[in-house]
């Protein structure tokens, strides 16, 4: 079971869109900066990230789901499924964003959602969604923060705040394998330095 984080908006707002793709059966986990609070330090986030298997099928019903409560652009929705790439929501009540990426398939990411974790929040339901795991969460930040030039401190205080939460119980086998395969493990090696 999840524990439910200090900042609830976030969480709510996102888990309203994750509750569609469950609908429609559309394979996805939320990563960024909400799994990383949830297993790490806790920080004030901006956005929220989900990253899921979207199929132009799927177009229609999640417009139609979500359009009342968020700001939403169709075509730049479809273009995204047409280019494995990725579209924002914006709640109209919050102006909270919810970043969407449509990765291509890969390795990687049938590893991320075969080991998605679901966590429980109560708020005045009980709702319930899919998280990367926590070695997700931190393989997936050093791949973000490798593309990102290596400059963002927010990515590596994460990694960090992850790796030291949760340290004792993350599976470092599986760390240093997707780490080889990702190519970050030089920045594998830096983490577990900079956290000793």
């Amino acid at each position: 079971m999840g524990r439910s984080i200090v900042q609830n908006e976030p969480i709510e707002v996102t888990l309203k869109v994750t509750d569609v793709f469950e609908k429609l059966g559309a394979p996805y986990l939320i990563a960024g900066s909400l799994a990383s609070t949830l297993y790490g330090m806790v920080r004030t986030t901006q956005d929220s990230d989900i990253v899921v298997e979207m199929r132009p099928e799927h177009l229609q019903a999640f417009v139609s789901a979500l359009q009342g409560e968020f700001y939403i652009d169709e075509e730049m929705i479809a273009e995204s499924i047409q280019r494995n790439s990725s579209f924002n929501i914006i709640h109209r009540e919050t102006m909270f964003k919810v970043d969407v990426f449509i990765p291509r398939p890969r390795p990687f990411l049938q590893a991320q959602l075969d080991r998605a974790q679901r966590q429980t929040f109560s708020f005045e339901t009980e709702m319930s969604a899919k998280f990367a795991s926590p070695e997700d969460t931190i393989l997936s930040k050093l791949e973000w923060y490798r593309m990102g030039g290596e400059v963002s401190d927010r990515q590596w205080r994460d990694i960090l705040g992850v790796l030291k939460t949760r340290a004792g119980e993350l599976d470092l086998e599986y760390l240093r394998q997707w780490a080889a395969e990702l190519h970050v493990s030089d920045l594998w090696e830096r983490v577990l330095k900079e956290s000793a």
